[in-house]
């Protein structure tokens, strides 16, 4: 049985066939799909929520509700896993046995600290948004100051001619 190097492609290309004498005579492109779809066998949603820990089956390490001070439980957490590692690397030198408890609570407050970080990634998107329309904002202004001063340079030329050919 032989198979070719490059397969043909798919038979989509027929529908195109009369683009350049009739650009309206392509198919709509399909809508956007709204809701829970299935890929590879995986369900997903196009909201785009981010999961709370007891959702993943995860105990939640820092308070609940609207008013968390990530700055301060972030600190928190990274202290306590600091104190984890520590007391990880005790347990490895002393009771090896006993590790898989204390690799437990490491990726318990990793999977929190990971989930802090996220959601504040609106946030950050964001100030992100907010900083490049600042840039853009600010070139556009140098950009016609630029456009000012060159125009009062030619008017400054265009009024030393003048003069020149009036002088003659």
């Amino acid at each position: 049985m032989s198979t070719a190097t490059y397969p043909p492609p798919p038979p989509y290309y027929r529908l195109y066939k009369d683009y350049l004498q009739d650009p309206k005579s392509a198919p709509e492109p399909p809508p956007p799909i709204e809701g829970t779809y299935v890929l590879f066998g995986a369900n997903y949603t196009t909201d785009d929520v981010l999961p709370s820990l007891e959702d993943q089956g995860v105990r939640q390490l820092y308070p609940k509700g609207p008013n968390v001070d990530f700055k301060k439980e972030l600190r928190a957490l990274n202290r306590e896993l600091q104190l984890h590692i520590l007391e990880l690397a005790d347990v490895l030198v002393e009771r090896p046995s006993q590790y898989a408890r204390r690799v437990e609570e490491i990726s318990l407050i990793f999977k929190n600290l990971h989930h802090l970080l996220n959601s504040l990634r609106p946030h950050q998107a964001r100030a992100t948004l907010i900083h490049i329309l600042e840039l853009q904002i600010q070139r556009r202004k140098q950009a016609i100051e630029d456009i000012k001063r060159r125009r009062e340079e030619a008017q400054k030329l265009l009024k030393e001619a003048l003069g020149t050919l009036e002088g003659q």
